[in-house]
């Protein structure tokens, strides 16, 4: 019997674990004050708790790499460790800009830990044009490599909307983008106009991509795009959209706004895990990104007769999550 206490760790928005083939779970997520990229490892998921944080990179003094480093991710691809991310210059650096300006950025280890190794700048991440962009993934599937992110499009009403296209390598895209879903239903548009915080999951046939939507306070939610395993990818139409959201604000469980996930298993090899930010209170119309209130959390889900995911609601804090 395993259980989980929730929250697992506070103050650690855009939470993303990955389990890797030397047993340890890596815990990486956006540092409470937006200037540097941490990692914890633990042989388990409680263990992440107590785990020594290493600090593997810190946002520059000036220019491109200077501010808001958001919603790091790390993935193991080919043999090496990256790191994804966005980060943004500082208001003094380009004091034109009035909006968020952040651009997506890959950092490259060699190191067999990635706590202990050397980290190399591998760059900007260039798409189609020069937005906001953020919240990249990545995800291999039939021996080729796919990015997903979240971009600004001048031409959309909203500030992001999803996006995909196959890689040349962990850090150069090869094909034009190609655009899954925009904020276009109700409760993807609460406040802001948002899709972003793509998570990729294969099970029973399909690829599903989680995302999240709207403002990051209690109207934040997960919405769920699927795909046929065997369809090409990178053509829109291969993707169904979810038209309500899939998690979403519990307030008999008092948590509000959870969103922008990731998935794991659990020590039992075989349950699949959410792992995802959520507030234990509402904002009451206060800065919802600078609050430092999106605590991350874990737990169990199941799957339905069609092979699609059930994620249930967030569970009470109180609650200890178990699976067998």
């Amino acid at each position: 019997m395993v259980r989980y206490r929730n929250p697992l760790l506070l103050k650690q928005a855009d939470p993303f674990i990955h389990k890797h083939t030397d047993g340890y779970y890596y815990f990486i997520a956006s540092a409470p004050e937006f200037d540097r990229i941490n990692l914890r490892r633990a042989k388990t998921i409680d263990g992440l708790r107590e785990a020594r944080v290493t600090t593997v990179w810190r946002k520059h003094e000036h220019g491109a790499l200077s501010s808001l480093i958001w919603a790091p991710e790390l993935h193991y691809i080919r043999g090496k460790w990256y790191i994804y991310f966005a980060a943004a210059p500082t208001e003094e650096s380009h004091p034109e800009h009035k909006t968020f300006q952040h651009r997506m950025f890959v950092i490259e280890s060699s190191s067999e830990n990635p706590l202990d190794g050397t980290w190399e700048e591998k760059g900007q991440i260039q798409t189609g044009w020069e937005s906001f962009s953020l919240d990249a993934t990545v995800f291999e599937h039939q021996n080729t490599l796919y990015y997903v992110w979240a971009q600004k499009d001048p031409g959309i009403l909203g500030n992001s909307n999803l996006y995909i296209a196959q890689m040349d390598n962990p850090w150069t895209l090869k094909t034009k983008q190609v655009m899954l879903t925009k904020p276009d239903l109700e409760w993807e548009m609460r406040k802001i106009p948002v899709n972003e915080g793509p998570a990729v999951l294969k099970r029973n046939g399909k690829i599903f991509i989680t995302y999240s939507a709207s403002a990051t306070d209690e109207n934040y939610a997960m919405g769920l795009l699927k795909a046929d395993e065997n369809s090409p990818l990178l053509e829109a139409s291969s993707w169904e959209k979810k038209k309500e959201p899939v998690f979403q604000t519990s307030d008999q469980n008092e948590k509000f706004g959870p969103g922008h996930n990731s998935f794991t298993v659990a020590e039992d090899g075989c349950t699949d895990l959410l792992v995802y930010h959520v507030r234990h209170q509402k904002t009451g119309g206060g800065e919802a990104l600078n609050d430092g209130g999106r605590h991350a959390c874990i737990q169990p889900f199941s799957w339905n007769e069609q092979g699609d995911p059930v994620f249930g609601e967030p569970v009470r804090n109180e609650a200890s999550t178990s699976t067998v």
